[in-house]
């Protein structure tokens, strides 16, 4: 009953993250050299936002130069999250409704531990299809 299995079985440990202090240039420079899609902010070691490459393509319609955004503009704060003991399925409940792609990981204290995307979930689920 793999949809039972923890989420921490999918889930990227490995994480590249931002501070909420650093440039919008670096977050450019993550998405494109590790070629992904979503970056957590922390502040600290506390899960503080996330930017998308949807959310810095809908800014740059109005604001040309990604340096004279901060971080915490273009973040999004309201994040739905999901703990490193949750299941598998919760996991895919969540992101099946299509309203994101992705969901950090935290623990307890609610600092990041992981992130789980789309594309992690359906791998995993395709090893046993």
């Amino acid at each position: 009953m793999k949809h039972l299995d923890p989420i921490s079985h999918v889930m990227t440990t490995n994480v590249k993250t931002v501070q909420i202090s650093q440039k919008m240039s670096e977050v450019l420079r993550i998405l494109s050299e590790n070629q992904i899609h979503h970056v957590p902010v922390v502040d600290g070691k506390n899960l503080a936002g996330m930017i998308s490459a949807t959310d810095i393509i809908r800014q740059s319609i109005t604001v040309s130069n990604a340096d004279e955004w901060s971080i915490e503009q273009v973040m999004k704060k309201s994040l739905v999250t999901i703990e490193i003991h949750d299941t598998v399925r919760k996991a895919a409940q969540l992101l099946s409704d299509g309203i994101f792609h992705s969901l950090p990981v935290i623990n307890k204290d609610r600092h990041l531990v992981g992130i789980i995307t789309s594309t992690d979930l359906i791998r995993y689920l395709a090893k046993w299809c």
